[in-house]
């Protein structure tokens, strides 16, 4: 048993070297990288890391609700770790992203990259180059350009207009521009509208349709979130229909259960769920089985962060379906650099002409960068066994706490008792 003795919190701003404009949330100028930073350490001194993609401070309080529910638990033991975590979202709070910390703690025991640790091999992984903005035609052939001379073969483009032919003109001429010397895909980003700042558009299952007529006749190899992600019954037909995959899945923070559901129904060609919101690595490689079991692709999204990236990566060279399809590279220049996505970490992962070697570091496969920590990052929250036993006097009192600790114990020895027999 390697125990969790502390856990540690931070929030994380590094600046972008330019504004940035996500194409999922029309209006807003980011102009940093914005991370909730997860340490956690074993009573022998391991560490482990995982980060979720954050607004701003919003998890400002989770540390009190982390802390008391993961300090003495078994850092190894994936599935006890993913109950603590889904006893947590009880309460409101989704927070998979937490769970790959452990699978670090657990390569790094076991001296093993975590694909390794679950049965997976070391292989050059093909990229494609994920476009982050909404641009003209010009700009976007510009960059697909820049991208080709770079190495990529593959690029997805983003569409957002209300007006449906601007759509669809974009991706048109983009492909005639490029002769085929590029394979496309295309993110309409209808799957979690969000229209905080300046409007938003919302498609129907017939513009969807007509959309994937167009792509289709332009040449384009897939079709990414057309719909809204919980319009089941829409994505069904549209995948029955279409001429050309659709993808999708990158979101759903019920996990497995949800995205099973999903995949019975063919709701997507492409499964391409985020272990950082979809149930952690250990839900996210089931999903990818039973892609395989029901004879659809898996590819992970991968636009979070550098340590996102990271996991994404692992779970992909885990899954077997490394080498099926290309993973996702996210780099919207000048904004959203590789400098900047991975500044956290000591090592970018930096590509070579469009491709990936496979990191062979135990755990995660990389080191956070402690100086951009120190600099960019706010440690908001660390608990250890002392500072609980603080925490539980001031707000249960000397009886209560006894009794939970007491309680507590006992259940940690009977799963003990019951993993030996």
């Amino acid at each position: 048993m390697s125990t969790i003795s502390r856990i540690e919190l931070f929030h994380v701003s590094i600046p972008l070297p330019a504004p940035f404009y996500p194409s999922w949330i029309p209006g807003l100028p980011q102009t940093e990288n914005n991370m909730t930073l997860i340490k956690v350490t074993t009573k022998d001194g391991v560490t482990g890391y995982s980060a979720g993609p954050a607004m701003g401070r919003e998890r400002q309080g989770l540390g009190e609700l982390l802390g008391p529910y993961l300090i003495g638990e078994d850092a190894i033991d994936i599935a006890g770790i993913q109950q603590r975590l889904r006893e947590v979202s009880y309460l409101g709070w989704s927070n998979y992203w937490v769970e790959p910390a452990f699978w670090d703690i657990k390569g790094k025991l076991a001296g093993k990259p975590v694909y390794e640790l679950l049965g997976g091999k070391a292989q050059k992984v093909e990229l494609y180059a994920s476009c982050g903005e909404i641009k003209s035609v010009a700009a976007r052939v510009k960059e697909a350009e820049a991208r080709y001379e770079e190495g990529f073969r593959t690029i997805k483009l983003r569409v957002h207009d209300f007006e449906e032919q601007v759509d669809i003109t974009h991706v048109e001429e983009t492909a005639k521009a490029l002769q085929g010397r590029m394979k496309i895909g295309v993110d309409a980003n209808q799957a979690w509208r969000v229209a905080l700042i300046a409007d938003a558009p919302l498609w129907d299952l017939a513009r969807a349709r007509r959309f994937a007529d167009a792509c289709a006749d332009a040449g384009l190899v897939w079709l990414e979130e057309p719909l809204p992600m919980d319009g089941y019954d829409d994505l069904s037909a549209l995948v029955e229909y279409s001429r050309i995959p659709i993808s999708g899945g990158e979101i759903h923070s019920a996990g497995l259960p949800e995205l099973k559901m999903m995949i019975e129904r063919r709701c997507y060609d492409i499964f391409q769920p985020d272990a950082i919101f979809t149930g952690g690595i250990a839900q996210t490689l089931e999903v990818a089985r039973l892609c395989r079991q029901h004879g659809l692709l898996y590819t992970p999204h991968t636009w979070t962060n550098g340590i996102g990236f990271a996991v994404n990566l692992q779970t992909l060279l885990a899954s077997g379906f490394a080498g099926e399809k290309a993973l996702e590279y996210p780099l919207a220049e000048p904004g959203w650099t590789v400098a900047a996505r991975d500044a956290i970490l000591e090592t970018p992962f930096m590509h070579d002409h469009g491709t990936l070697e496979a990191p062979t570091a135990p755990g995660l496969g990389f080191e956070v960068d402690r100086s951009v920590l120190k600099k960019h990052g706010h440690c908001f929250f660390k608990m250890d066994k002392k500072r609980l036993v603080w925490y539980s006097l001031r707000h249960r009192g000397l009886k209560v706490s006894r009794e939970i600790n007491k309680a507590r114990k006992r259940r940690q020895r009977e799963q003990a008792g019951r993993a030996t027999d």
